[in-house]
C-alpha cells in the first residue's frame, strides 16, 4: 500500500518530518495494524536514514502505535477486542473527570470556544467522497473534543488523554468499515454540548462514556479480527 510521502522541503528536525508521516500512515491504516516496519524498506518509502528513522520508531512506542520487539524490530501496534475497550474506558473515564474540571473552571470564553468548534465541526461532512473520514472533518472533531476539556487545568491528566486519543483514531477510521446503519455522530456531539454547556456534570460524564463505547459496540457487532 502507497504510504505518505515525505517532503523535500527543510524542516525544524528529520526526525520530526519522518514521525509525522509515519504517524500519519499508521492513523489513516495506510500501515496496516501487525504490518512489521523492516529499516531498509522504511529507508525507500521515506527517503529517510536509519537514526531519524530510529528515533521515530521509538517515539510512535512510547505513543503505543508501534510495538518493539526483541531482536526482530518493529511492528505497526495490533489491534484487538480487549485493547478497544481498554482505550474506550479509559478515555471515557479522563474526559469525563477532564470535561468535570473544565465545567468547574471554565467561564465564558471557554463556552464560546466550545460553540464555536461544534459550529465548524457541523459543517462538515464526517464521510468523503472515498468512503473514508474526511481529514478536515476529523480536525474539526479533534479540536471540538480538545475544547470540552481545554479548562481541566490538569497536565498529567491531559497527557495521557493525547495519548489515548491517538491510540483511538485508528479505531475510529476502522469503525466506519463496520458501520451496518448510519452513525448520527452530529446528534452525539449536540447533545454533549448541551450538556456541557447546561454544566451538568453527570449527564457529560454519561454522554462521553457512551460517545467513546459507541465505537467500541459498531466494531465488535461485526467482530474485530
Amino acid at each position: 500500500m502507497e504510504q505518505t510521502s515525505v517532503s523535500t522541503a527543510r524542516s525544524p528536525t528529520r526526525t520530526a518530518e519522518i514521525l509525522d508521516v509515519l504517524r500519519t500512515d499508521i492513523l489513516e491504516t495506510r500501515l496496516q495494524p501487525g504490518t512489521r516496519l523492516r529499516f531498509d524498506e522504511l529507508r525507500r518509502s521515506y527517503d529517510a536514514g536509519i537514526s531519524p528513522l530510529r528515533e521515530a520508531l521509538m517515539h510512535l512506542a512510547s505513543e503505543g502505535l508501534v510495538v518493539s520487539e526483541e531482536r526482530r524490530g518493529y511492528r505497526v501496534a495490533p489491534v484487538s477486542e480487549d485493547d478497544l475497550r481498554e482505550i474506550a474506558k479509559l478515555r471515557g473515564e479522563f474526559d469525563a473527570l477532564a470535561i468535570a474540571e473544565s465545567i468547574r473552571r471554565g467561564d465564558e470564553l471557554w463556552e464560546g470556544r466550545v460553540i464555536a468548534a461544534f459550529h465548524a465541526l457541523q459543517k462538515r461532512s464526517k464521510i468523503g467522497p472515498d468512503g473514508e473520514i474526511d481529514r478536515e472533518w476529523e480536525g474539526h472533531h479533534i479540536r471540538f473534543h480538545d475544547a470540552l476539556v481545554s479548562e481541566c487545568g490538569m497536565p498529567k491528566l491531559m497527557g495521557f488523554r493525547t495519548i489515548l486519543d491517538l491510540q483511538a483514531r485508528r479505531y475510529r477510521r476502522i469503525a466506519v468499515h463496520y458501520l451496518t446503519a448510519p452513525r448520527d455522530d452530529l446528534a452525539e456531539h449536540r447533545a454533549i454540548r448541551d450538556a456541557v454547556l447546561d454544566r451538568d456534570i453527570t449527564e457529560s460524564g454519561r454522554l462521553i462514556r457512551a460517545h467513546f463505547m459507541r465505537t467500541v459496540d459498531i466494531i465488535l457487532t461485526r467482530q474485530l479480527g
